[in-house]
């Protein structure tokens, strides 16, 4: 029985058996080639293909041990992306365990970003982005579309604020 993906990709066949340990290695394979994937994506991925979990467990074992599976890179690629699009430490942190990036990972990684900054400089590019946007706008609305954007992305309000009374000032 074939199984169509909700957006209109490839079709997917579910495991004949789930305790194929060598047909899940395969499908894992075959997703890794495809993009890579954190851990708990892929647990999931083979899990709805019909793996059993023992299986599964082996099978990521094996792919960590070949160097396939690094959570931490995973997280460093999402967070960069999150960046790119001027998300803040909130943001990028619900993002990365949404994708199914460990928690250890995921602290790592924000701990990471925190330390060089990043999050800082995601929120002065989004100011400036709301600034040039919004400029001719009075005051109080440039800065209510600020911090609106500011609050969706995940950013916090100590770096809002400096950014805010730099950009923003009357």
């Amino acid at each position: 029985m074939k199984r169509r993906s909700r957006h209109g990709g490839f079709a997917f066949v579910p495991a004949a058996d789930g305790m194929d340990r060598q047909a899940c290695m395969d499908t894992a394979l075959r997703l890794l080639d495809a993009s890579s994937r954190s851990t708990g994506a892929m647990r999931e991925r083979l899990g709805e293909r019909g793996f059993e979990a023992e299986v599964i467990e082996s099978v990521m074992d094996r792919l960590a041990e070949l160097g396939y599976m690094d959570d931490a890179a995973v997280g460093r690629s999402l967070m960069r992306s999150c960046l790119h699009k001027h998300m803040g430490e909130q943001g990028v942190r619900h993002t990365l365990l949404r994708k199914g990036v460990a928690r250890s990972c995921v602290d790592a990684v924000i701990a990471q970003g925190r330390d060089e900054g990043l999050f800082e400089q995601s929120a002065w590019e989004l100011g400036q982005t709301v600034a040039a946007k919004t400029r001719g706008m009075e005051r109080q609305a440039r800065l209510r579309r600020f911090w609106s954007a500011g609050a969706r992305k995940g950013h916090g309000s100590a770096d809002l604020r400096r950014v805010a009374d730099e950009l923003f000032a009357a």
